[in-house]
């Protein structure tokens, strides 16, 4: 803990782990609705709450441009997720079915473990299918929300945004909140220290830095030497910028199988 951490540090004013508020702070978006037009609550529980220490705003800073957003994609207006691979929404009907939606949304938001709450996010399949802002489609909700968490848990404990580094872990290897990725071959977490594993640091301020800090990591998790599969997926991750646009990238090749 850091030496000026407070009660509001771990437990908002609503009395609940601070962490928990980070993964529901963003409910409306997953149920359709304006921040201004949603319900405070979500089956009993309190949602959509601002999440302290300015992580919410630092977390989209490294995601997308700052200012008035503009619509980049025609006849888009929606959370659903475009593909980065396809071009295509990723909205399934089968697998978004109200039911089933309401169900995964429900199990995502309304547990009060946080670290469970953390597992739930980085394995969700339906969290993935949402956009962190329609104004630009390809980013990923699910890696905004574990973006938010990551810098909230370092900021909570007296870590700057100036001190944290991309590191990459065995992929057995997850760090409560600040894991921000687990796949089947690696994982990837922001840290104050990388503990020996490959890093890269964020850098001063956060921005939309994501190839710069792939660029510079001390070590690859990629294998590129005559494997088809690794030199595009790190050729492509070498030019994305948008955080949670290149780790939901990650994910759409390595776990969900999907062909460009």
């Amino acid at each position: 803990m850091g030496e000026n951490a407070t009660r509001n540090d771990f437990q908002g004013d609503s009395g609940q782990d601070v962490m928990v508020t980070a993964y529901r702070h963003d409910t409306h978006k997953l149920n359709g609705k304006t921040h201004q037009d949603a319900p405070d609550t979500f089956h009993g529980v309190p949602v959509n709450q601002t999440v302290p220490h300015g992580a919410d705003g630092d977390a989209s800073a490294l995601s997308r441009p700052n200012g008035k957003p503009e619509q980049t994609v025609d006849n888009h207006e929606t959370h659903y997720r475009l593909s980065l691979l396809t071009g295509d929404s990723h909205y399934d009907p089968e697998e978004f079915s109200r039911p089933r939606l309401s169900e995964a949304i429900s199990d995502l938001l309304t547990g009060t473990d946080p670290e469970a709450m953390h597992r739930s996010w980085l394995t969700s399949d339906v969290a993935s299918g949402f956009n962190e802002s329609i104004y630009y489609p390809y980013t990923s909700l699910k890696y905004h929300t574990l973006l938010v968490t990551a810098l909230l848990d370092n900021y909570r404990t007296g870590h700057e945004f100036g001190d944290l580094l991309l590191v990459v872990d065995d992929a057995d290897e997850i760090v409560p909140h600040r894991t921000v990725y687990a796949g089947d071959r690696f994982a990837l977490r922001i840290d104050e220290s990388a503990d020996g594993r490959p890093w890269a640091r964020l850098g001063s301020r956060p921005w939309r830095s994501w190839a710069s800090a792939w660029k510079r990591l001390t070590a690859h998790p990629l294998n590129v030497n005559h494997d088809k599969h690794n030199m595009v997926l790190d050729a492509n991750l070498r030019r994305i910028w948008s955080w949670s646009t290149a780790l939901q990238y990650i994910e759409d090749l390595e776990t969900r199988g999907e062909n460009a």
